[in-house]
């Protein structure tokens, strides 16, 4: 899933950028920053400034609201678990292709087995 992003090599971001980034509008990012608490920009001087994680953290969001239609509670609680390490193990996967490749070498391998 992180393996989509492609960012520079920069330490901060500003939120257009994270905007065109992740594939949201920045009005939804700042909706995020008030709904998730895990979502905490760097402020300065009235400006927005995203770090690699807080970016990554945001296409998780969008990942499980858009693509796994979870909703913004559901979201919440799937990020509390994974931070209290609950022992729940929840992976995200969306390049399908990937994953029936690696079936069809699952199963040929248990064929020859």
């Amino acid at each position: 899933m992180l393996s989509d992003l492609s960012l520079p090599d920069k330490l901060y971001f500003k939120i257009g950028e994270v905007s065109e980034v992740i594939g949201v509008k920045p009005y939804v990012l700042r909706y995020w920053e008030d709904q998730f608490e895990e979502v905490q920009p760097i402020r300065r001087k009235s400006q927005r400034l995203y770090d690699k994680d807080t970016i990554y953290l945001l296409y998780k969001i969008k990942h499980l609201l858009h693509n796994q239609k979870f909703t913004i509670s559901g979201v919440k609680k799937r990020l509390k678990d994974e931070k209290s390490g609950s022992g729940k193990i929840y992976p995200v996967y969306t390049d399908k292709a990937l994953l029936r490749e690696i079936l069809n070498e699952l199963k040929s391998l248990k064929e020859y087995l």
